[in-house]
């Protein structure tokens, strides 16, 4: 039986998901691609930041790329959203007001996944 993450729990990140992931895998493996998640998606988010900080409109799309696949990984559904509009080049927003946006949404998920390694679903 999948172990499901209480719903009031996470929000910037798909209870189903981080739920199959906890029943699917021991608990330390769990963990461990949580933390590794968490490391990925702050890394691509500074990426993301330091190409718009720069004008760097290809790096910008690199990193929302990047950041909207591990983003989707881990079920982290609202970062996903908004880094797939950022890597969208018919998009015409500008990217310095995306950014934050981004930021925001990475900010959210990794409190979550930092919480999720902390208190894996169903070890309470």
């Amino acid at each position: 039986m999948p172990l499901q993450c209480e719903r009031w729990f996470v929000s910037a990140i798909d209870p189903e998901i981080a739920g199959q992931l906890a029943s699917d895998l021991p608990r330390e493996d769990f963990v461990r691609i949580v933390r590794t998640f968490e490391d990925d998606l702050g890394r691509l988010a500074r990426l993301l930041e330091s190409a718009v900080a720069a004008g760097d409109e290809d790096g910008y799309r690199r990193a929302a790329h990047s950041l909207a696949g591990a983003a989707a990984a881990v079920g982290a559904r609202r970062l996903e959203q908004v880094a797939r509009i950022a890597m969208d080049h018919r998009n015409t927003t500008d990217p310095r007001l995306l950014a934050p946006q981004v930021r925001l949404e990475a900010e959210a998920a990794l409190a979550e996944l930092a919480a999720l390694a902390e208190h894996p679903p169903g070890s309470r």
